[in-house]
């Protein structure tokens, strides 16, 4: 039970969280739960969608609407909402409220002059009278709604019980960033939902909408979040991360709840299609190409190690994470020149960057630093919880990998180059930053891409770091990786420059990046590095920048 001082810091933090609850780019809902409601097309009330794996929002319609009417039928406007409700009013000091009554049911209670009238997606009507019970509303797994008497009383205080309970686990941080680490915080939260097929594993997904499945990038980047208030669930994203591995090591790229996507096999044919127009053999469908994401794992398993030791279970993960990274040496050097390729644009995390214009497979440079800091991350896991493992193979091949990247380097551009099946690619772009993370760049390279960083031409933009150079040709402020700031790039590249020695460097990086997703209104999936608003097309509420920016706000407090 929490004590009267935690309740009230959760109350607080709950409350900060609200303001960003505007029903459209945050809706409501609860964790573990399926049900999202969002305020209504026509402004008048909500309506009401289930979160599905690989389906658009528009495809998971319950209920176009729901609105709660007064004793003339006048429908009473949404007043507020917090984490645990939604009220609805007409100004005086009585309102109908509707809240979760359970993962699978919303409750909606209140005055008893009030009604509720349901609009369902075939045009049908159904109006119900309210009290203070209120009535149950549940969603079945096909989309189906039963309307039941209510308990609204006792919904509505276990649902706020249940939020307390999280925003009890929200770090406190400086002043100037709670609110948005509290919306952060809300997030995660929200993003939690349970994967059947394994139990009783609860996922934080990207998001509810859209994303609805464990990626493997993307549960690393949560679990760095995740870590500062509610370490358990930090494990069990990678615990489920590390859960499929294929017979040689490879990890999936997605776990979601119909099973795995681990090839190109799994793919729909219009992404087979994708592949046969890159024209490269080694991308051909007819050969399953394997589909993964970069090598961050023994990274995010250390950063979660280190807010609350757990020897046993580490040594269990640590096994599947040598598997791995000895996989991508062995199955993914698809050239044999000892630097391992990105057979697939979607197994670098970043598929849509114009380094994979050209043919694939593609050798590039983050993808070397990933698995140089990765050999050596591993060896200094195995030197706390194995000490008598032999870990000189994971560093002789880091040194081996960190010279085949030192040759990446194109001294007359300035900068890391990748090659596509070969031929040098040109394009300006984030993954050519990388290599900061090792640490151990030759000075004059370092010196370089420190440069880059702070070149206004190149990266140094006034919202922070985009993921192609402005003066890139193929720089575009809202295309997907081309051009866009992602805040796990840029959380990425300033542990770079304060590992290549730039600490004052990294922290501005820092500051500039968590006054981005202040600025821009929350954790959004990437912004416009020209305005620093959410880019169009990008998805709201996203998992990593949530977790990420709080990770951020922790170093900087």
């Amino acid at each position: 039970m929490m004590t009267d001082a935690l309740t009230t810091d959760a109350m607080t933090l709950a409350a900060l969280a609200g303001r960003h609850l505007d029903l459209v780019t945050a809706p409501f809902t609860l964790p573990r739960s399926r049900v999202l409601v969002f305020r209504a097309e026509d402004g008048d009330g909500v309506r009401v969608h289930t979160s599905e794996y690989e389906k658009r929002l528009s495809a998971c319609r319950v209920l176009d609407a729901v609105r709660v009417t007064d004793a003339e039928g006048r429908a009473l406007p949404v007043t507020d909402v917090q984490p645990h409700r939604i009220a609805f009013g007409d100004g005086s000091a009585e309102s109908a409220t509707l809240t979760f009554d359970g993962a699978g049911a919303l409750s909606i209670g209140g005055v008893d002059s009030a009604h509720v009238v349901l609009v369902h997606p075939d045009g049908r009507e159904e109006r119900h009278a309210l009290s203070d019970a209120g009535i149950r509303i549940r969603v079945g797994a096909d989309r189906s709604v039963a309307v039941e008497p209510g308990h609204h009383p006792a919904a509505l205080a276990a649902c706020e019980r249940q939020w307390l309970e999280w925003f009890a686990k929200c770090p406190l941080v400086r002043d100037d960033l709670q609110q948005m680490a509290a919306f952060c915080w809300w997030v995660l939260g929200a993003n939690i939902v349970e994967l059947p097929s394994l139990g009783d594993a609860r996922a934080v997904v990207p998001s509810k909408i859209g994303y609805v499945g464990l990626w493997q990038w993307d549960a690393y980047f949560i679990a760095v979040g995740l870590r500062h208030g509610d370490p358990e669930l930090a494990r069990e994203q990678l615990e489920i991360a590390f859960r499929f591995p294929s017979d040689d090591g490879q990890l999936p790229d997605v776990v979601h709840e119909e099973g795995i996507l681990a090839t190109s096999d799994d793919l729909p044919e219009s992404d087979r299609a994708t592949l046969r127009r890159a024209g490269s053999q080694i991308a051909d469908p007819s050969k399953p190409v394997p589909l993964t994401k970069p090598p961050l794992a023994a990274w995010a398993l250390g950063k979660v190690l280190e807010v609350e030791d757990a020897p046993e279970w580490a040594r269990e993960q640590l096994g599947q994470v040598i598997r791995s990274q000895d996989w991508w040496f062995a199955g993914s050097d698809l050239d044999g020149d000892g630097m391992p390729e990105y057979g697939h644009p979607y197994s670098s995390g970043l598929d849509d960057s114009p380094i994979f214009d050209g043919p694939i497979p593609t050798a590039a440079p983050d993808l070397g630093a990933y698995l140089v800091c990765q050999d050596r991350e591993i060896a200094a896991l195995l030197g706390r919880y194995a000490p008598d493992a032999d870990t000189a193979r994971f560093l002789s091949r880091a040194e081996r990998t960190q010279s085949l990247l030192d040759e990446m380097w194109d001294a007359d551009a300035g900068r890391f180059l990748a090659r596509g099946a070969g031929e040098e690619i040109r394009s300006d772009t984030v993954v050519g930053l990388m290599p900061l993370r090792t640490g151990t760049l030759p000075d004059g390279i370092r010196d370089s891409l420190r440069a880059a960083v702070d070149d206004p031409a190149r990266f140094a933009l006034e919202w922070g770091l985009p993921t192609v150079a402005a003066s890139d040709p193929d720089f575009s402020p809202e295309r997907m990786w081309r051009g866009p700031i992602w805040v796990n790039t840029s959380a990425l590249i300033a542990e770079g420059l304060e590992t290549s020695g730039f600490p004052q460097r990294a922290r501005e990086l820092r500051e500039q990046t968590v006054r981005l997703v202040v600025h821009g209104g929350g954790p959004h999936e990437y912004y416009n590095p020209r305005t620093g608003f959410k880019a169009e097309r990008a998805t709201t509420a996203f998992g990593w920048s949530a977790a990420l920016f709080i990770d951020l706000a922790v170093a900087l407090s």
